[in-house]
């Protein structure tokens, strides 16, 4: 009995999947056909690296890294931070323009921290977040811890093989709140372009 209830519950879900398909086909418009045919088209497993001198995850790993980021000097790391006396202080409003641009959705950095975590904080004590990037902004100084970020490595599509680091495109997911800082930085550099 359980067994005859499970089929029939599984065929009417299937049966109710077909018919919203072909509701959906015959109501499709030009903006909703580009959407049915990404549903109609299969999608293809993402490729894993297979790169001939790298037989280990960790080598992968690291002919990864060498290919995407080649080594470069450590950046200079001023020993004591000095205020420039031309940077205006950083007002909450150019915090909120800035959180308002970022997207709840967006995959945060090695913090963990979702733009949708920093705009509750935001809204409910604003000084926080002036207060944590203020200083860096008046001096001119953006941390290296800031800078670390996790890469997510994707297949380019259409490859004719997949044994090189070039076949291979890598997206970076940098810290929030690094972010924040840099959208304030690009508003201010696009009204001083803009004047």
């Amino acid at each position: 009995m359980a067994k005859l209830s499970k089929q029939d519950y599984f065929k009417s879900i299937k049966a109710a999947k077909a018919q919203h398909w072909k509701s959906f086909l015959a109501d499709a418009t030009p903006r909703t056909i580009w959407t049915a045919m990404k549903f109609a088209i299969s999608r293809v497993t993402p490729r894993f690296p297979n790169l001939p001198d790298a037989t280990s995850p960790d080598e992968i790993n690291s002919a990864l890294l060498a290919h995407f980021f080649p080594p470069k000097p450590l950046p200079f790391v001023p020993s004591i931070l000095r205020p420039h006396k031309g940077c205006d202080p950083l007002l909450p409003s150019e915090i909120s323009a800035a959180l308002r641009k970022c997207s709840s959705a967006s995959a945060p950095g090695r913090d963990t921290i979702p733009y949708s975590v920093w705009k509750r904080v935001h809204l409910t004590a604003p000084r926080i977040l002036t207060d944590l990037l203020g200083p860096l902004l008046k001096s001119a100084y953006h941390p290296p811890s800031l800078k670390k970020a996790n890469g997510i490595v994707l297949d380019k599509p259409g490859k004719p093989a997949y044994d090189l680091p070039a076949s291979f495109r890598i997206i970076v997911l940098l810290q929030t709140v690094s972010k924040i800082l840099e959208r304030v930085v690009a508003s201010r550099l696009s009204l001083v372009a803009r004047a």
